[in-house]
């Protein structure tokens, strides 16, 4: 099989097609029978305004300092459409520098076709070779099945679940932990 797409940092002097394709893809969370993937009411799955703005700005935040973050694209290389992302980004809370949180997503016509494992192989490799951190953590919707098995099969493992978290159009869901432990040669 050849490949059909790059993957490329991203840097915040070129967020605007980003932002445009991230927009697009959040409208999709719970979208024509699609699972939730962000814990959103479908009317509330946009991505502008301060949320776009936060993740731009955290992407010129040296990784020394609270609230960096570094993001991928996967982009078709016939017409360089991004058709997928991954972030890794500071936890919030003191003494985690040793660990950052992952997030991710695929455009819909991409899904299952081996683009998020390739995102997932990037974030690791570069994670890996950034000595400071040791783990990345993600947090997914209970009910995000194929998002699940695409970690389980990357090596994440469960480090917990929250039942009934969070209430959205009248369903219960829960929110499940999971984190890879980054291995190094001679480690």
């Amino acid at each position: 099989m050849s490949l059909t797409f790059s993957i490329d940092s991203l840097h915040s002097d070129a967020f605007d097609p980003f932002a445009a394709y991230l927009a697009d893809h959040v409208a999709d969370n719970g979208r024509d029978g699609m699972p939730l993937f962000q814990p959103l009411a479908r009317a509330e799955s946009r991505f502008d305004g301060e949320r776009a703005r936060t993740f731009r700005d955290a992407l010129d935040v040296p990784m020394s300092e609270p609230g960096w973050r570094r993001a991928w694209v996967a982009r078709h290389l016939a017409d360089g459409r991004i058709i997928g992302h991954i972030d890794l980004r500071a936890r919030a809370e003191a003494h985690t520098t040793h660990r950052c949180i992952l997030g991710m997503g695929v455009d819909r016509a991409r899904r299952g076709t081996g683009v998020g494992a390739a995102l997932l192989a990037h974030a690791r490799d570069w994670a890996t070779s950034q000595t400071a951190l040791d783990w990345i953590d993600l947090q997914v919707l209970s009910s995000n099945d194929p998002a699940i098995r695409l970690y389980q099969r990357s090596g994440f493992i469960d480090t917990g679940h929250l039942v009934d978290l969070f209430r959205i159009e009248g369903r219960s869901m829960g929110f499940r932990s999971m984190a890879l432990r980054l291995v190094r040669d001679g480690h």
